[in-house]
């Protein structure tokens, strides 16, 4: 809950959407937009897209190493995407769609060998798609 709870706190929330998101509790199983694997112990979706939250996205969510699907999308998020998100070796959807995010694509995404779906438009990304991003096997959506 760590990394979740280090975003939350890094974001503007006007309807608190991430109320229930409560750090005092041993684990983020029943926080609310989130999915929580019993068998591997680990959250493996977030799901907080059209929330209207804003500010960054956070370095500690390349720790959450269970997330299958890590879905904020059309909110107000700015800044950079974290190199860290490249840790995330069990993604199989990152969907940043419809964002403020700024600078390029980091190269660490390349990472993310089980990486289906991709969607990062509508954002104020800059310069090129990094190569190892077109060399992902699974990659079917970007």
């Amino acid at each position: 809950g760590d990394a979740l709870y280090a975003f939350k706190i890094a974001l503007d929330d006007p309807i608190n959407k991430l109320n229930s998101w409560d750090n005092e509790l041993d684990n983020p199983s029943t926080w609310f937009h989130i999915t929580w694997n019993d068998t591997t112990n680990g959250v493996e979706r977030v799901d907080i897209g059209n929330s209207e939250l804003a500010g960054p996205l956070v370095p500690q969510l390349g720790n959450l190493d269970k997330l299958k699907y890590l879905e904020v999308y059309d909110n107000k998020i700015d800044g950079s995407i974290p190199k860290e998100l490249g840790n995330l070796g069990n993604l199989v959807s990152l969907d940043l769609y419809g964002n403020s995010l700024t600078g390029s694509i980091p190269q660490e995404l390349g990472n993310l060998k089980n990486l289906m779906f991709l969607r990062l438009n509508d954002n104020k990304l800059s310069g090129p798609v990094p190569d190892a991003l077109t060399k992902l096997p699974n990659l079917r959506v970007v």
